[in-house]
């Protein structure tokens, strides 16, 4: 007795909808209705089975075996053992011995800390869930797929897959692919870059409910993680596990990267562009800004605009539907990426382009104990600002066809916090408890240290430093790119204490006078440490005048609990002075 596969269909009786499968049988067409509670359950098995169809077609006549070698070329799939040529794949798809020689570069290379995470999955029990591995470019995610499959046992290697799509490509093509693969007994699945698929948003379910749900362990990995965080909240809601590799902590990029010290985190974190100990510093994405504003544009702009462009067939653009059609989207995120990194309040935002850092640099160099000077005083505000501009690349609002709005900048923010480029941090007010104002983190201090240096680059060309001796101008520099690192370098601790510490209250405490650069407060214990951040290598009494102040520390234990410790974080050797304990920087960021 013949029966094929069949399929469902669906008719709506009186307002309701119903599921009937419908097969052929000795010739004969035959249909039955579908109870709900049977349908996911017949659903997948008729996907199994058109799936074991597909892949006799492809296997026939051809054995993998576990030291067989097999990838697709020109969508072909060809095997090293016999050389013969199967059924075309839509996607590119590497196989075998293929996936022993792409991670052959990586097997020295150290690992990130959410290698575990990707193997425990891989490797521990189906749950019907997915794991979903995205980040912003250079975060490391293929380097860790690559990673897996040096580590995997010839066995296992044999069930894996690589799968590279394009922008070409449709789910309708990759899930005829994951087809084949399912039915030739593949297990592993590693599906790259799929959020190029335009309709991946909308029907990223097929993933979970078709294949992870019959078996398959599927990694979807991609650099576009606001669509991630799009299908996560609707299609693959609680069907996924999800590892987000764009912050990468101090701890890591030492590490990983075998670089040491506060200053090289600062002006090269953020990305792991290089693996191992030998580092070209030329090839850091954040050696200069020209690299820096291209990674900007590349990897958040368009990586928002793209999310945004295949989200709800382009419905969720809200108020930034007006700059996605006059093409001023990927300005208008490069523009407020640079005005975090400048410090500006979001009112200074729709202003004429200029810097924040500009005036405060001018304030501290007239204050200098040992070389004041009003040199900053004397700088060509407009030509500098010009020269700055066209170094970053961002278009003035005038040269903008869309006036930047408030709703578009609370609105882009909000992205850039869901692809944890931006942490706030609370600023509290002593005096005003109800004043809370927040201060805005970038988890990649590369990006804005290149975009600082620039800064300094543009000063330095003036007019009013040709008056100025070579020594001069360099002392001038230096003294304002050491004042970039503190600030910098107090953010850091800030954010990475925050990230580490979820159980506490992490935020900057200000009196009427003076302020705690950091306070973390638990609130279950009814306790508090109270931290000053110093970009010195030296210790010094004025240091910790405010952790001594009798009535700032009273203050703070009738608010936030007793004060168990009192610390200063500098670059120095980690020691207790005068009862204030002294932490080294990189030991503090390292033991979180």
């Amino acid at each position: 007795m013949a029966k094929s596969i069949g399929g469902i269909t669906y008719k709506t009786i009186n307002g309701k909808r119903y599921a009937y499968y419908q097969w052929m049988e000795d010739g004969k067409q035959r249909s039955r209705r579908v109870k709900d509670e049977e349908l996911p359950a017949l659903l997948a098995e008729i996907e199994q089975r058109k799936a074991k169809k597909d892949a006799s077609s492809l296997t026939k006549g051809l054995l993998l075996r576990d030291n067989g070698a097999a990838y697709f070329a020109g969508g072909a799939l060809v095997t090293v053992t016999n050389g013969s040529a199967g059924q075309s794949f839509k996607t590119d798809v590497k196989l075998g011995v293929t996936l022993k020689n792409f991670s052959a570069n990586v097997l020295q290379w150290k690992k990130r800390d959410g290698f575990e995470r990707l193997r425990g999955y891989i490797y521990g029990p189906g749950n019907d869930r997915v794991f979903i591995l995205y980040g912003l470019r250079r975060t490391g995610k293929t380097t860790l797929i690559r990673q897996l499959f040096g580590e995997m046992a010839p066995g296992d290697l044999a069930k894996a897959a690589f799968v590279q799509v394009n922008s070409r490509n449709s789910l309708a093509d990759l899930n005829a692919d994951l087809k084949i693969l399912e039915g030739a007994g593949f297990k592993y699945v590693f599906i790259d870059e799929v959020t190029m698929l335009a309709d991946f948003i909308e029907g990223a379910a097929l993933f979970a409910d078709v294949f992870a749900s019959c078996g398959m362990k599927i990694v979807l990995s991609g650099t576009d993680s606001l669509g991630f965080v799009f299908s996560e909240d609707e299609q693959l809601y609680d069907r996924a596990e999800m590892l987000h590799t764009t912050f990468i902590p101090y701890r890591e990029f030492e590490r990983v990267l075998g670089l040491s010290g506060i200053d090289e985190y600062i002006q090269y974190g953020g990305t792991m562009s290089m693996g191992g100990r030998e580092y070209n510093k030329d090839r850091f994405t954040f050696a200069n800004v020209k690299s820096a504003n291209e990674y900007v544009d590349s990897a958040i702009a368009k990586n928002i605009q793209h999310s945004l462009k295949c989200y709800q067939y382009e419905g969720h653009f809200r108020s930034l539907k007006s700059l996605y059609e006059a093409g001023e989207l990927t300005n208008a995120i490069n523009c407020i990426v640079e005005d975090i990194n400048h410090r500006f309040t979001l009112d200074v935002l729709p202003r004429d382009f200029r810097s924040g850092d500009l005036s405060l640099s001018a304030k501290n160099l007239r204050r200098d104990r040992f070389h004041p000077t009003d040199i900053l005083d004397r700088v060509d505000v407009v030509k500098v600002t010009a020269r700055l501009m066209k170094r970053l690349d961002v278009k003035n609002r005038q040269e903008m066809s869309v006036a930047i709005s408030q709703d578009h900048v609370r609105e882009i923010r909000e992205y850039l916090d869901l692809l944890d480029l931006t942490v706030d941090i609370d600023v509290e007010n002593f005096g005003n408890f109800n004043q809370r104002e927040r201060l805005t983190t970038i988890s990649q201090p590369g990006l804005r240290y290149a975009q600082a240096k620039a800064l300094i680059d543009s000063l330095l060309l003036d007019d009013a430093f040709r008056s100025c001796s070579l020594v001069e101008r360099k002392s001038i520099a230096e003294r304002i790119l050491n004042e970039i690192k503190g600030r910098m370098m107090e953010e850091i601790v800030l954010l990475e204490t925050k990230m580490a510490r979820p159980d506490c209250h992490v935020f900057k405490l200000q009196f009427a006078v003076g302020e705690f650069d950091m306070v973390v407060a638990n609130s279950e214990k009814a306790t508090c440490e109270i931290y000053e951040i110093k970009h010195s290598e030296i210790v010094a009494k004025e240091q910790y005048r405010h952790l001594k102040d009798t009535k700032k520390c009273r203050d703070t234990e009738f608010r936030y609990g007793t004060i168990v410790s009192r610390n200063v974080i500098y670059r120095g050797a980690s020691q207790v002075v005068d009862g204030i304990n002294y932490l080294n920087v990189e030991e503090y960021l390292k033991s979180l």
